[in-house]
């Protein structure tokens, strides 16, 4: 039985993870300029954030959802800033042959920044909530070792689509001469302060 909420769950992370967002984007960036390590650990930090989404789904603590949905505005607004701020650095940002490996600090950040993104999205609640209750899933407190499992579940899915991303730019990265980086840091940086400027224009 828990085998198959850990199935579920696999498949339920790695389809919410999938989407190519700000998120996506700045992976990408990451395990180009800066090496798979660092766009793994980055990914992790999103798939960190949709754990602890999917955990607020899965146990049914309908009271921290409505506070953090009912707080949207807030956190897409402080959200949207950090975005458009990180789309700026990023496009400004000067390739490096020293920031080809992150150590320490650096992916202690990485991780960090992208945890803090994914949370500033809540209604990743109502993604996952709508998706566990489509399936029969939602367990309302009545199976924590359920539940458990399949948080579980939604943490390894996503965690293998960022596996899967930076290994697979990791492999082009070599390819990638200092001009190239510039033109993703360029790319990247445009496409992110995007992200955050739809995020601001959608505050009402």
């Amino acid at each position: 039985m828990e085998l198959s909420f850990l199935l579920k769950g696999l498949i339920i992370g790695f389809s919410i993870a999938a989407p190519v967002g700000p998120i996506g984007v700045l992976c990408i960036r990451r395990s180009l300029a800066e090496g798979r390590a660092s766009g793994l650990v980055s990914g992790l930090g999103a798939a960190t954030a949709d754990a602890l989404y999917g955990c607020i789904a899965a146990f049914g603590l309908t009271f921290l959802s409505s506070m953090l949905i009912s707080q949207q505005q807030w956190l897409r607004l402080v959200g949207g800033v950090f975005l458009c701020a990180l789309g700026i650095k990023t496009f400004l940002a000067k390739p490096a042959g020293e920031a080809a490996v992150a150590k320490g600090n650096g992916l202690a950040g990485a991780y960090a920044s992208m945890f803090f993104l994914t949370l500033t999205n809540p209604m990743t609640i109502l993604a996952f909530s709508a998706i566990f209750a489509g399936l029969g899933i939602v367990t309302e407190g009545r199976d924590y070792l359920s539940a458990a499992v399949l948080v579980l579940g939604v943490f390894l899915g996503s965690s293998l689509w960022w596996l899967i991303l930076s290994g697979g730019m990791g492999i082009f990265r070599a390819q990638f001469n200092p001009r190239a980086l510039q033109c993703v840091n360029r790319i990247s940086g445009a496409v992110i302060a995007g992200f955050g400027l739809l995020a601001l224009l959608s505050l009402r």
